[in-house]
Order: C-alpha cells, then sequence, then structure tokens
C-alpha cells in the first residue's frame, strides 16, 4: 500500500495517513494517487511537445494505461447503439463466420441480442457499472497481505512485502468474467420458464434444410459429421426421421460420386441416444443397443457410422463419445448436434465440455422444448480447428407436447426413472393415461392379457369398461385426468380419433410388442395369443407399433379404477375447495 501513496510524503505522513484511515479508504487512496500521476505524466507530455493535434491520452507511449475493461464475453463487441437498430429475426446463430460483426449472439441459446426492445426476441440488460464482477479497474496495484495481517503490521510500525502469484491472480480476474445472456436464458437457468412465450413466435420456424441441410449434401468443403441425438425415453417420437432420409440419401450420392470424377464429401453419422437413465437399471445394454439400431434403420438412418447410449446426469458412455467424434472429425471437421426438441443436446453438449476440462460456454439447460433459439459455436470441446454447433430443437408437430401448456408439460415430462405399472385386463375393458390417451382390449383369443404402461409417474391411470369410457371423457377429463387440466382445454387439443392394431405374442413372461404415443409413453402388451386392439388419442399425434422395449413387467398388479399421483391428486382438491368457495359466495 506504501508503494501506491505519493512519493512526496514523508514517511511520519504515511504512517499516520495509514493508522488513522481502513484498509478500503487507503486503497481508494492508491487509485486516486495513480490517476494523478497518469495525468501529470500526460499533461507535461503534452506541454513538451505543444504542435501535436492527438489528445494526450492517444500517446500511449508515454502516458500509462487507465481505463475500465469492458470483459469479452461472447463477441468482441457488446451492446451499443448499434443494437438499437432492427436486427434480422432468424434462427442462423454464429454458425457462419461470414456474418456481420455487429451480429451479437446469446451464448445460451443462439439467439441475436438487442436491448432496445424488451418484447423482441434476444432482449438482454446491459450489466452494471457498479458490479465488480463485471467492470474491473485496470490500475497497476501492488497485491496486499490479508486484512489481520496488515493491521498488526500497522500497529508495529513495518510493513512487509507479500509474495505474489501472477498464476492466482490470472484465475481471480477469469472467474469475475461471467457471460451475459438473453433475459429468456435469464429466466429459464434462475426460474425455469419463459417469462413471455409470445416473444418467441415472432422468430421464423428453424429452416433445417437452408442452413444446415446444403452443408451436408455438399461436395466440397470440410468434412461433417452429425451427432444424431435421441431421447429414450421417447425413441419413436424424438427420432429426426427428415434429417436421417436426408443423410443417408446424401450418403448414397456422394459415395458413388468418386466414379464420375466427383469430390464427394461423405457425412459421418453418429446416433447417441441419450437420458439412459430413465430407463429400467435391469435393460440389458447388447439388447438395448439391437433394438436402437432396428428401429434407426426402420426410421431410415440405414448409414449409421457409430451409435452410442449415453447419460449427462451420470456421465455414462461419455468419453468413449468424446474419442470417437474427435477421431471423426478430424483437424477441421464440423460436428452438428441435431435432435428434436427436449431431447437433450444442449444439455450433452455441456457434459462434453466438463468431461474435457475445456472452457466451453454454458449452454441454456431446461425441461421447456425448443431453448436453442439459434446455431450457437461451442468452443473448448474439439481440439485444433475442428467445430462444433448446437443448433435449435427441431418441431415434432406429432408429439403430444407441442400442443400442451408449461404446467401440463411438466406433467408428461420423464424426469425420473421409469417405473411400470402392469394390468390385467380381460376383452371390453380399456386404460387411461391421463386425458390423453386410451387403449380399448376389443377382442381377444385367450381369456385375458397384460397391458403395462410406461410414461411419467404424475401422469393417472384408470382401467374400466370400455361401454363407460364415453362417461369418462365428459366427467373426468380436465379434472381427475389431467392433462389437460380444465375442462376447456379438451376441446382445445382437437379430436380423438381410433386406430386398430392386431397383436400377436408367444410370452406370458415378457412383453412382446410395444404400442406408442410420439411424447408420450407406451403401452407393452404381454400375451401368448392374439388380440385386436384400439387406439385412442388427439388427431395427428403419431402412434406406432414396435418390437418391445422392456420386457418385464411389474410384480405387483394395479386394480380397477383411478390410479390417480399425489399431484394431481392435491390439484384436483384445491379445484373442488375452490369451486366450493365460489359456491357458497353465490348462495344467499
Amino acid at each position: 500500500i506504501f508503494a501506491q501513496l505519493d512519493p512526496i510524503l514523508p514517511y511520519r505522513h504515511k504512517m499516520l495517513l495509514a493508522r488513522s484511515h481502513s484498509l478500503i479508504k487507503l486503497r481508494r487512496y492508491c487509485s486516486i494517487s495513480v490517476f494523478i500521476r497518469s495525468l501529470t505524466v500526460c499533461s507535461s507530455s503534452l506541454l513538451n511537445n505543444p504542435s501535436t493535434s492527438k489528445p494526450h491520452f492517444q500517446n500511449t507511449a508515454e502516458c500509462p494505461q487507465f481505463h475500465f475493461m469492458f470483459p469479452r464475453y461472447f463477441s468482441s463487441k457488446t451492446a451499443s447503439s448499434s443494437s438499437k437498430q432492427s436486427l434480422p429475426l432468424t434462427r442462423d446463430g454464429n454458425y457462419n463466420e461470414a456474418s456481420p460483426e455487429n451480429l451479437v449472439v446469446c451464448p445460451g441459446c443462439g439467439v441475436h441480442m438487442q436491448d432496445a426492445d424488451p418484447k423482441h426476441p434476444g432482449f438482454f440488460v446491459k450489466p452494471s457499472q457498479k458490479d465488480p464482477r463485471t467492470y474491473r479497474l485496470h490500475a497497476h496495484l501492488e497485491p496486499v497481505c490479508q486484512e489481520s495481517e496488515v493491521s498488526d503490521f500497522l500497529k508495529r510500525g513495518t510493513v512487509i512485502e507479500p509474495e505474489t502469484n501472477d498464476s492466482d491472480v490470472g484465475v481471480a480476474e477469469v472467474r469475475h468474467e461471467r457471460p451475459v445472456v438473453c433475459a429468456r436464458c435469464h429466466s429459464l437457468r434462475h426460474y425455469g420458464k419463459v417469462k413471455d412465450s409470445t416473444v418467441e413466435n415472432l422468430l421464423p420456424d428453424f429452416d433445417f434444410d437452408h442452413t444446415i441441410g446444403r452443408k451436408l449434401v455438399s461436395t466440397s468443403g470440410t468434412r461433417s459429421v452429425v451427432l444424431m441425438v435421441v431421447d429414450a425415453s421417447d425413441f419413436d417420437g424424438s427420432f429426426p426421421k427428415k434429417v436421417a432420409n436426408l443423410v443417408s440419401d446424401t450418403i448414397e450420392e456422394h459415395l458413388t460420386a468418386w466414379k464420375l470424377g466427383k469430390s464427394g464429401n461423405v457425412p459421418r453419422v453418429v446416433l447417441v441416444v441419450t437420458k439412459i437413465d430413465l430407463l429400467p437399471s435391469s435393460i440389458s445394454p447388447t439388447r438395448f443397443e439391437h433394438w436402437v439400431r432396428q428401429r434407426a434403420r426402420e426410421g431410415g438412418s440405414n448409414k449409421l457410422t457409430s451409435v452410442h447410449l449415453v447419460s449427462a446426469v451420470r456421465d455414462w458412455g461419455l468419453k468413449n463419445l468424446v474419442d470417437d467424434v474427435i477421431a471423426l472429425a478430424g483437424q477441421r471437421g464440423n460436428v452438428w448436434a441435431i435432435g428434436a426438441q427436449n431431447a437433450g443436446k444442449s444439455t450433452l453438449i455441456n457434459s462434453l465440455g466438463k468431461h474435457v476440462g475445456g472452457k466451453v460456454s454454458h449452454l441454456t439447460e431446461a425441461p421447456v422444448p425448443g431453448t436453442t433459439l439459434g446455431i450457437v459455436r461451442v468452443e473448448g470441446v474439439l481440439p485444433r480447428q475442428a467445430k462444433l454447433f448446437d443448433t435449435p430443437g427441431l418441431l415434432h408437430p406429432h408429439q403430444i407436447a407441442t400442443r400442451l401448456t408449461r404446467e401440463e408439460q411438466k406433467l408428461v415430462y420423464i424426469s425420473k426413472e421409469l417405473k411400470p405399472r402392469t394390468y390385467r385386463i380381460k376383452a371390453g375393458h380399456s386404460v387411461h393415461i391421463a386425458g390423453l390417451m386410451r387403449l380399448d382390449v376389443e377382442e381377444l383369443s385367450v381369456d385375458s392379457i397384460y397391458v403395462t404402461v410406461w410414461a411419467s409417474v404424475y401422469l393417472p391411470l384408470h382401467m374400466g369398461k370400455t361401454e363407460n369410457a364415453c362417461e369418462m371423457v365428459e366427467e373426468h377429463f380436465g379434472h381427475q385426468l389431467q392433462p389437460p387440466i380444465g375442462k376447456a382445454r379438451v376441446k382445445e387439443l382437437g379430436q380423438w380419433v381410433r386406430k386398430e392394431f392386431r397383436v400377436c405374442g408367444n410370452s406370458w413372461d415378457s412383453s412382446s410388442v410395444d404400442i406408442s404415443a410420439a411424447g408420450l409413453g407406451w403401452f407393452a402388451i404381454g400375451l401368448k395369443g392374439e388380440a385386436q386392439l384400439g387406439v385412442w388419442t388427439y388427431d395427428g399425434i403419431d402412434v406406432v407399433l414396435r418390437n418391445s422395449l422392456i420386457p418385464q413387467r411389474s410384480q405387483y398388479f394395479e386394480v380397477s379404477g383411478f390410479t390417480v399421483s399425489k399431484i394431481v391428486s392435491k390439484a384436483d382438491q384445491s379445484s373442488n375447495k375452490a369451486l366450493r368457495q365460489k359456491v357458497d359466495t353465490i348462495r344467499p
């Protein structure tokens, strides 16, 4: 501290000044002293050379540096007056290096940032200048000891120069810098919700063919690696069939390009099945991988380079995935993480960054479909000049979650390990999954079958006679069978349609086939014989018949009637209580 005080003061005056003021005030005096000395040097420089017309602060050779530094978060340019200009509403993000420099991209979701209109996509608030985490004084100050040590030294009238550690100082400065994200990402990270979801409707739909598709089909350029991310708990609903068909056709075309004397940039496809921690621990990894490859071929992806089963939460399979991607990308390849909304792309990339130990910008994660709005280039995961891009989730309108509200999505979203709920059902009976799906057992060649429900534990179930199914819609949809939440939402979701399936099985001990609804769950059917089943759900929702993913069933059978979760039960009780209070106030 004494080294920073004015050298004109005698030592005795320095001691009196140090003893009569606190450590914080002494630091302020040091800063003022450095600033005054910088002005003195610059003024003397100007007097010695009066012919110059440049301001004395521009003479960096003679004037010491003294300024506020604005940290470089995600671009060399932060918010400025140019941000008030009208910016294009796109989802291109920062994947294109030829983009204008004034387009600053949110490092959390990839949207173009602006600080002019809070009702416009990409709005953010500039950090306060008083916040020490954001703005730091760049005056050269000598490091000091701890405050308790300084007090003892001052009482004895001695000063000890502390040892410095340049590496520690550098680390401390890096920790103070936090990336600035848009208001939407801030709300998702801290509150788990979006304040105004209507703002996102101003953005156009993500044009996969225009942004990424044309790069994949190009025969020139750098090598392309496609990370096709699929949710293990909703494989068929989250599998990107459009991307799979496009990439497969491109591979077929480019493999034969050399025969025509053309260059062939053959993309590599890595199928990454995430959230495997949500599946029961008893599932066989070998059988599951075989099942995944079969479903991928049926979905149009018949040219897979490799398949990885991973869990970003449990850190399963990440090391093998990183090694495989680095080897495929090479020194200058482009890696594209592609998948449906809420498939777990951003969570996967964040986990890969932690695994490699690189300085990776933290992408926004939330159990909300469509968290990523634009293409985000992620640094620090791949070595050399290889690039990794996180892309917006592809909209799958055949998923039932796309029609639900945020509160309804929380009930459908699978966040815990799946647990089986098994019924033994005879012909003429039905099983409801909330107010979203119904299975009718119409005809059987045997006395009964086993029906196991694999869905979110927060969804209520009901088993009863099929002849009473219409009454269930009128009386219990929106109340005891939620979602939909409320009677008005039942009509908003659309019309129910029926699909017929004829299934057969050869074992009573395990499930033979699944009937899966995109974005919801599936019925696993166990029987030794044949059955005709009818499935009811809302029009436009994709329902598929497939080989059973999880053959085992529950050891205990559910009984007829309602199986209501605690959350729905509390919501139903509070709704009935509010209704009774309303009736009591109306009565005279």
